[in-house]
């Protein structure tokens, strides 16, 4: 993997939090922690993160409201609900809003570790799908076009990802 894994997760039950931290920290992730929805969708807004961890039942903005933001605004970002109050309908609902996968506490750590491995692999191909989409796009301009042309299209390309 190289470079650490960045890994967000949310939870408002402090020790849980702590302790998870610590748990995956000592497994080479690169984890931030947020204590409440809002405060994991800024934390998202500036950190770059691979993965997250959401509780569903938090004061505020719930797991679900954080899922749908966090879907919304990035999308390589993949997501594992892991919560103490689950149901049928909250994992249908997640799973709909596009997470990952949907763990309860008392949580294995090798089933979450192995859910944050597929997940964390899921993400890069992905993103190596769209990479290579995107390649074969300014090949084919390439051969279609005048230098000029091609590097005015290249150009809107590169304004249309952002």
């Amino acid at each position: 993997m190289g470079d650490k894994i960045k890994l967000l997760i949310c939870d408002d039950e402090v020790k849980f939090l702590d302790s998870i931290a610590e748990r995956l920290e000592l497994r080479g992730f690169d984890v931030t922690k947020a204590t409440s929805g809002r405060e994991a969708v800024e934390a998202a807004r500036t950190g770059g993160f691979d993965l997250a961890i959401l509780d569903l039942k938090m004061p505020g903005m719930n797991g679900i409201e954080v899922l749908e933001v966090l879907k919304k605004e990035h999308k390589y970002l993949e997501v594992i609900i892991l919560t103490g109050h689950g149901s049928i309908d909250s994992a249908v609902e997640s799973t709909k809003l596009g997470a990952f996968s949907y763990l309860s506490k008392p949580y294995d750590l090798d089933d979450l570790l192995k859910s944050l491995r597929d997940a964390y692999e899921t993400r890069m191909k992905k993103k190596f799908e769209d990479d290579t989409e995107r390649m074969d796009k300014i090949l084919k301009m390439a051969q279609s076009m005048s230098p000029l042309g091609f590097l005015r299209e290249v150009k809107k390309l590169d304004d249309e990802e952002k």
